[in-house]
């Protein structure tokens, strides 16, 4: 579970960063939110040993990340490549699920691992949408939450992770399109993937039995003992 090559500890990062995320909310502090975001994508790479090809494409977009949230340290404005920063950061959330998908694929047998790589792939695709509407929150003319405004990183990890799981407050809602068409993409992924893939790998897991956990019932109910043995 907390090997750093197995998938337990990949969920454990997804959900520091995303309590990190959440909780540091200050302008300066977007920069460091950042780099946790890439520290988190480059851990997913490493455990499910993505392609070298891939690998070089995301450390590309990974170094033009950490320019972009260098920048935007020093220039101190929230809005300084933060469009960039959003929507590279979305497409190596959305490389990071692949990865992992392939790594399962793989696998000869659905143990802990697969469990937990399946759970994995769900939070990065709820972190993958909320850094599209960050990024769509950013370019439109229009506020992407009506009369809420654009929100912030917290706002649209709340709505990603609300949609993906359906549950739907409506605090927050995408005013126009194309952020509506991309909610309903959300909702309709989150729910065939619980129902498809992750309950068939659940499904399939068989926890590993302790040893002689059989032989003691063997030993209990031996063959050719009993009572009727004494009668013949």
């Amino acid at each position: 579970m907390i090997s750093p090559d197995s998938y337990g500890s990949v969920l454990l990062l997804l959900l520091f960063t995303y309590v990190f995320s959440v909780s540091v909310t200050s302008s300066w502090a977007a920069s460091l939110v950042i780099c946790v975001q890439i520290a988190t994508v480059w851990a997913v790479l490493r455990v499910s040993q993505a392609r070298r090809s891939v690998r070089r494409i995301a450390a590309v977009l990974l170094v033009i990340s950490a320019l972009a949230a260098a920048v935007n340290l020093f220039v101190g404005k929230e809005t300084a490549g933060l469009g960039a920063v959003a929507f590279m950061s979305a497409v190596l959330y959305l490389i990071a699920p692949f990865s992992i998908t392939r790594s399962l694929l793989f696998r000869r047998e659905v143990d802990l691992q697969t469990v937990l790589g399946a759970i994995d792939i769900y939070l990065l695709v709820g972190m993958l949408f909320a850094f599209m509407y960050r990024f769509l929150g950013v370019v439109q003319s229009s506020a992407f939450f009506g009369a809420n405004g654009d929100g912030k990183l917290p706002q649209d990890l709340f709505f990603s992770f609300t949609t993906l799981t359906t549950t739907g407050y409506g605090n927050l809602v995408p005013a126009g399109n194309p952020g509506q068409t991309i909610a309903v993409a959300e909702m309709l992924i989150g729910q065939l993937f619980l129902v498809t893939a992750v309950a068939k790998v659940i499904n399939s897991y068989t926890p590993l039995r302790l040893p002689g956990s059989g032989s003691q019932q063997a030993e209990g109910n031996p063959a050719g003992g009993g009572a009727g043995g004494d009668g013949s």
